[in-house]
């Protein structure tokens, strides 16, 4: 058994993944990420038939036909549709594998921290299900913090706060192991939300999932910019459901944006509240690591400086620190064997 686990080792490709509620990333071991895909399956509603995976079910979105459903199966960075997410991830490593090999890869698959023996069960099973021979599990702050290159082996306090679609998981590390985490359920689609329920409240005008999202990315700030920006909005009336398109600047969104910026402002104080006074105060010299797509919102490291008193640190490509992360663990596995939650 173990001369073909050996074997397999050497021939199967092994991967690394970060299954995320908005999207996913698979780091392929000897070549880095090759896939970065939204989380999203179209579904025929008559058959259950896939129609599409990932980018191309991301623009059905709102735009599905009664015959087609478009299905997000991650929610708040765990599943919440296990044979959705089977499908999905078994496409994607279908994509990566691009050719049939008789040996199954190893997978690791980057988590949220908090997550429940049955959720990591349904991840594990998942995976397996979609072809991976042995899957270990890593938090996603941990795999974070490996991107970022901090020194998590040592016994000196490091924070992560990784803003993803579905949670921001704010976490302090010390020797390769999460000594405090808050997990909170605000991140990306929070804010895009948010962005609905404002163009819904101050314009009565209904937007889509995709139009926010478009927005947020265009002209949204934590803080404000040296000169405005502005966007054109496409929607529809709500009392007459007629089209409507009309100009929005930044600084409505960022009123738009204010609450859930807050509730993040709010968990890294309660982390900080419950860290140990040795690793708080080391921290106070290092700074605070953030990554995730939420990270690149523009002025957030600017704001959480102002109100922390805290050197603040954006990740080169926030977006894909935590896959990064997972890859260097996939790369060296005997180095890193104390980071794995299964």
């Amino acid at each position: 058994m173990r001369l073909l686990d050996g074997i397999a080792g050497l021939f199967a490709k092994d991967m690394a993944m970060d299954l995320g509620t908005a999207n996913t990333l698979i780091y392929v071991k000897g070549e880095g990420i090759v896939l970065n895909e939204p989380s999203v399956v179209a579904l025929s509603r008559d058959t259950g038939k896939v129609v599409a995976v990932g980018r191309e079910a991301k623009e059905y979105l709102g735009r599905t036909p009664q015959k087609i459903v478009a299905i997000r199966p991650m929610k708040d960075g765990v599943i919440a549709d296990f044979e959705v997410t089977s499908v999905m991830i078994k496409y994607f490593l279908k994509k990566v594998r691009k050719r049939a090999t008789l040996f199954r890869p190893r997978l690791i698959v980057a988590v949220p921290t908090g997550i429940t023996q049955v959720e990591k069960r349904a991840v594990i099973d998942s995976a397996e299900q979609a072809g991976a021979r042995q899957v270990n599990l890593i938090e996603e702050p941990m795999a974070a913090a490996i991107g970022s290159d901090l020194p998590i082996h040592k016994p000196v306090g490091n924070m992560i706060v990784d803003i993803g679609g579905g949670t921001t998981e704010v976490a302090v590390i010390s020797l390769s192991a999460v000594a405090y985490s808050e997990s909170v359920r605000v991140a990306g689609d929070e804010a895009n939300e948010a962005i609905i329920r404002y163009v819904q409240n101050h314009h009565q005008i209904s937007i889509g999932e995709n139009e926010a999202e478009r927005i947020k990315l265009e002209i949204g700030s934590a803080c404000p910019l040296p000169q405005t920006h502005t966007t054109d909005v496409a929607g529809k009336e709500i009392l007459t459901g007629i089209p409507r398109s009309f100009k929005m600047n930044d600084e409505e969104i960022r009123r738009a944006l204010t609450e859930p910026v807050n509730v993040i402002i709010e968990s890294i104080k309660r982390t900080f509240e419950k860290t140990p006074p040795e690793l708080a105060s080391d921290i106070t010299h290092s700074g605070i690591w953030l990554a995730g797509g939420g990270a690149l919102l523009r002025g957030l490291d600017t704001l959480l400086a102002d109100m922390l008193q805290l050197p603040i640190h954006v990740e080169k490509d926030p977006l894909t620190t935590v896959t990064r992360g997972a890859g260097r663990v996939m790369e060296s596995m005997n180095e890193y064997q104390q980071v794995f939650i299964n």
